[in-house]
């Protein structure tokens, strides 16, 4: 049998099975939906498809698969914004709520579904008189507000693919993907509000597209007020396009394989990787998830993700999901401590939100602002819970299932990528007994597999997570590279599909992510897990958060290196570092107890909230530091430098 390729040492019994009202109520409530995919995943995902999307034409074959690519519901065609908008308001729910919008400084709008079919309409008669056809590209760069989602579904409308760029890039990173897309038009805005004040964005377009040959056409969205330069011929005000637009604009037939939208990636390359996802069978895993992972109740349910919709969160799961479902959703634009760090507590009371979407580093986040803070308001109305975009630690898991969740909602950990479109490995909250730190089993539909270096499956232990059949929402190549979308996801293991995920499957079958394959330290001959030292870093009492990493080292090969922030109540000194050094060989193992733990102010995240690792490796090997120009704070860096150099743990 082959062995353990990763260390398994951390090691957690607590049981959570579903509230036995949840349960009662939930839409999966046993092992049905299971046994049905076990029996035949493809007639599975096919009476999803048939279910749950409405097609203008039936397709006649659910899968052709030849490795690596695939093709679903062959012979279909649909509409995406159809599926999200029309077939509803022809239900008679055109009254119904699908975003309550919040701004940052406080301004708010209720968007109803006819109200969002009217927009959209407008929007795509609009893009059509800019020239824009069936199978060009549109770039998107713009705040979280109402006329985002409307800017997708408009493209959707007409069959053109959209590009969405996260509001946090620079114009270097627009001109990557603008380029490589060739994108007829881009839609922006002035700016958008973050932390009290406007944050500019078409100045970043007017910068980028001096290198943008492919672009005739600018939209611009007037969110700040903030003065901005028209480009007399290239650029034109949102508002005055779509307020003479028609409100009549019949959506296109799209096959299902159509390329729905392209979304950038980064690569070990300089170059990012444009993901190509298409229309069918996309639209079918977000509509099947996001019923059933989150017990969607459309009637009654306010549901809330809190990512933004330059990510992949965003479009499966504030946009596409939710809308194919009828859901009423919230949809917020600024950062959750302006003007408070209470701001989500707020709006969750307010909105009554019954489900909510969040990542594991905002937990962190909130854990380190206190319980006081939700406190503040009646989180009552919440049912479920949610995390997505990296493992969550155990302790960070209890927090927010006793302070958030009130010890009553269920918490769907949820592992996918942009690659795979959609959930794949997550508990359904009405079935699955939840493990704190696990994502539990994969979903019905989806195969799963742990492997050894040399593709032999691991019955129990850590290895490397590969996915065995093909799913509906699976991306269908790089655009322009299909070299190296077969090098990069297909090759390393022949007929599985690998990114570069660790994992780990413990004695009762869950599974436990490791984080990235490249986030494994080799100490000693031992491969540990930065999630793991991470996650017990975490659980002394003193720690709010932690990052991992593994530097260089002439004795071990990798030494183990934790930069920690600290709880407001902690004071920093050389006698809590060791004492948090010694916590870590308790809980998981003196090997995997940090040469050095670093208690620092802040770490370097992106505006997303991803750690940059690569720059806290570059600190404890005293390297020079690359681009820092997409930190949220690139100030942080030079602080956890001299914390480094000079503060507790420095080993100075």
């Amino acid at each position: 049998m082959s062995q353990p390729t990763i260390s398994d040492l951390a090691n957690e019994d607590r049981l959570f099975p579903p509230p036995p009202a949840f349960q009662a109520a939930a839409l999966a409530s046993d092992n049905s939906l299971y046994r049905e995919a076990d029996a035949d995943h493809e007639a599975f995902w096919a009476r999803q498809a048939r279910e749950l999307i409405t097609w203008s034409s039936d397709f006649h074959t659910t899968l052709e698969w030849e490795l690596p690519d695939a093709r679903w519901f062959v012979g279909g065609t649909l509409n995406v914004s159809e599926n999200c908008l029309d077939r509803h308001v022809a239900a008679g729910k055109g009254t119904k709520v699908a975003f309550h919008w919040e701004g940052e400084p406080g301004d708010t709008r209720t968007i109803t579904y006819a109200d969002l079919l009217d927009e959209v309409s407008r929007f795509a008669n609009v893009l059509k008189d800019l020239g824009v056809e069936k199978g060009d590209r549109v770039a998107i760069y713009m705040p979280m507000i109402p006329e985002l989602p409307v800017a997708l579904l408009a493209c959707t409308r007409i069959g053109a693919a959209h590009s969405v760029i996260f509001g946090g890039f620079s114009p270097d990173s627009i001109v990557d993907r603008v380029n490589d897309g060739e994108c007829k038009l881009v839609i922006t805005a002035d700016g958008g509000f973050r932390r009290g004040a406007p944050s500019p964005l078409k100045p970043n377009v007017d910068e980028a597209l001096a290198s943008c040959p492919s672009v005739t056409g600018v939209v611009v969205v007037r969110r700040t007020d903030t003065e901005v330069t028209m480009v007399e011929g290239r650029d034109h005000w949102y508002h005055e396009l779509v307020g003479s637009a028609s409100p009549e604009c019949p959506p296109e037939p799209m096959d299902s394989e159509d390329l729905l939208f392209l979304l950038y990636t980064s690569g070990t390359t300089a170059k990012p990787k444009g993901i190509m996802h298409t229309t069918g069978g996309y639209l079918t895993q977000v509509a099947f998830t996001h019923k059933y992972v989150f017990d969607l109740k459309p009637e009654t349910d306010v549901y809330w993700c809190s990512a933004d919709v330059g990510w992949i969160t965003g479009h499966s799961y504030i946009v596409y999901g939710p809308l194919a479902n009828g859901a009423t959703s919230v949809l917020y634009e600024g950062t959750p401590d302006t003007p408070g760090k209470d701001r989500l507590w707020d709006i969750v009371e307010r909105y009554g939100v019954t489900q909510l979407y969040t990542a594991p580093t905002a937990i962190r986040m909130f854990m380190k602002w206190g319980a006081e803070e939700p406190e503040k308001h009646d989180l009552s109305s919440l049912r479920l819970l949610g995390t997505v975009g990296e493992p969550i630690n155990p302790e960070a898991w209890i927090w927010y299932h006793t302070h958030i969740g009130g010890g009553r909602c269920p918490i769907v950990d949820t592992w996918w990528q942009t690659e795979t479109g959609g959930h794949m490995i997550t508990p359904l909250p009405g079935v699955t007994a939840l493990k704190p730190g696990s994502a539990t089993f994969p979903l019905p539909g989806i195969g799963v597999e742990l492997v050894d270096d040399h593709g032999q499956p691991i019955e129990r232990g850590g290895g490397y997570l590969t996915l065995t059949l093909p799913w509906p929402s699976m991306l269908r190549g790089i655009w322009g590279d299909p070299q190296r979308y077969f090098d990069t996801y297909w090759s390393t293991y022949p007929g599985r599909y690998f990114a570069g995920d660790g994992a780990k499957i413990d004695d009762d079958g869950y599974l436990w992510l490791l984080g990235r394959v490249d986030d494994v330290m080799n100490v000693s001959g031992h491969r540990i897990s930065t999630t793991e030292v991470e996650s017990a870093l975490v659980d002394h009492p003193a720690v709010a958060e932690a990052a991992v990493v593994g530097a260089s080292d002439d004795l071990t090969g990798q030494a183990i290196v934790g930069y920690v922030i600290v709880v407001n109540t902690a004071e920093p000194s050389d006698e809590l570092v060791e004492e948090i050094r010694q916590h870590v060989a308790h809980k998981i193992g003196p090997t995997a107890r940090p040469k050095r733990v670093i208690i620092v102010p802040d770490l370097p995240k992106t505006r997303s909230g991803k750690i940059m690792r690569r720059l806290l490796r570059d600190v404890a090997e005293g390297r020079d530091l690359g681009d820092t120009t997409t930190l949220a704070d690139p100030t942080v860096v030079d602080a956890i430098r001299s914390s480094a150099a000079e503060g507790p743990g420095s080993g100075r």
